[in-house]
């Protein structure tokens, strides 16, 4: 006959105690439970960010809980990491607890690797490069890893009409996203994707196709539109002015693409950043397929990345007349039907 030691008994009594307790006693630690997201516990306190370290131990992580007031008893997560069979596989990460959490809910979000997020605002307007350089800088993935990452291709349909050389410009659709910190550059542009996918929807590129316009027009109008309109209420009103620009055959004349082919010149972007403010004549003859001054027609791609507002201004122009504009001195734009009118508001108001 086999004798089990008593020592080992004991222990596994202590173990089964022990879990007994865990599961009747702590609110809702049940070990069948769906563990919550990462933003939200069961009991409210003090925010705690954690790193665990990749090769740390159940006990090392346990007593780093508990030494930050994360959970009551270091030697409870590790009793329970080890009944549960994961305490060889507590996922590396940076981890945000409150203090006084059930140990049961923070051992599952560590095997889980339900990390802190990143929250990152694309802001309207942005073109890719600023946007990569926002990555790096809220430490979600490098500048050069995401500006990569936009050069290849995604499965998605509404990219069908996508040059395939062409990055993702105009599509890193402007929002606020939570990313968590173990992401690819690669699963950061599909969240991104993913987003457009279910903001620009289906029923919104019908309303686009019955108007005449591809998915790739729009964008490309709408990045302009963004760039160009400081007041919201005039998104609709320029949107219809190139659209008649456009179908008349006349140049669009747009400053922002001439700042954006300026922007794709290092030297340039030195000295006044990825917007020059202030374009010279010279600046408005330089050579560029984006430079709408010299080229009719829309430029090759989108210039930027435009909110849902700008989108669906070029898709629900405003009807007017007019067939020109000029800003004024509070980024706000003076219109007019006739050139001679136009002449007129330049001389008045300066501008071009």
């Amino acid at each position: 006959m086999r004798f089990v030691p008593l020592a080992g008994i004991l222990l596994a009594v202590v173990m089964v105690g022990i879990a007994i307790w865990q599961i009747t006693e702590t609110p809702g630690a049940v070990l069948n439970e769906e563990p919550p997201t990462v933003l939200t516990t069961s009991t409210p306190g003090e925010p705690v960010l954690i790193s665990i370290q990749a090769g740390q131990t159940a006990q090392e992580v346990g007593d780093k809980l508990e030494q930050a007031g994360i959970i009551s008893s270091g030697l409870l997560f590790r009793v329970l990491t080890a009944l549960e069979g994961y305490d060889h596989k507590l996922v590396a990460g940076d981890y945000e607890f409150e203090k006084g959490m059930p140990t049961l809910e923070v051992a599952e979000r560590i095997r889980r690797g339900q990390t802190a997020p990143l929250v990152v605002t694309i802001r309207e307007g942005l073109r890719a490069e600023e946007i990569a350089e926002l990555m790096e800088s809220k430490k979600v993935v490098s500048a050069d890893d995401f500006l990569q990452a936009i050069e290849q291709w995604y499965e998605f349909s509404f990219l069908y009409s996508k040059p395939y050389s062409a990055n993702l410009e105009g599509y890193l659709f402007p929002d606020t996203y939570f990313f968590h910190r173990n992401m690819t550059a690669q699963e950061v542009v599909q969240q991104i994707l993913e987003n457009f996918d279910q903001r620009f929807d289906p029923d919104l590129r019908q309303e686009a196709a019955v108007a005449g316009l591809s998915l790739r027009t729009v964008l490309i109008l709408a990045s302009i539109v963004e760039r160009e309109a400081q007041v919201p209420d005039e998104r609709p009103i320029i949107a219809d002015v190139f659209l008649k620009r456009l179908r008349r055959g006349m140049p669009l004349e747009a400053d922002p693409t001439v700042q954006y082919a300026l922007g794709n010149d290092p030297a340039s972007v030195a000295k006044y950043g990825y917007w020059k403010q202030e374009l010279t004549q010279a600046d408005l003859e330089v050579d560029s397929p984006y430079n709408t001054y010299r080229n009719a027609g829309l430029p090759p791609g989108p210039i930027c990345n435009p909110g849902l507002a700008s989108i669906q201004a070029v898709i629900r122009p405003a009807q007017t007349n007019y067939l020109y504009f000029v800003a004024r001195a509070d980024g706000s734009h003076v219109f007019a039907e006739t050139l001679e009118e136009h002449l007129r508001n330049i001389q008045q108001y300066g501008g071009r």
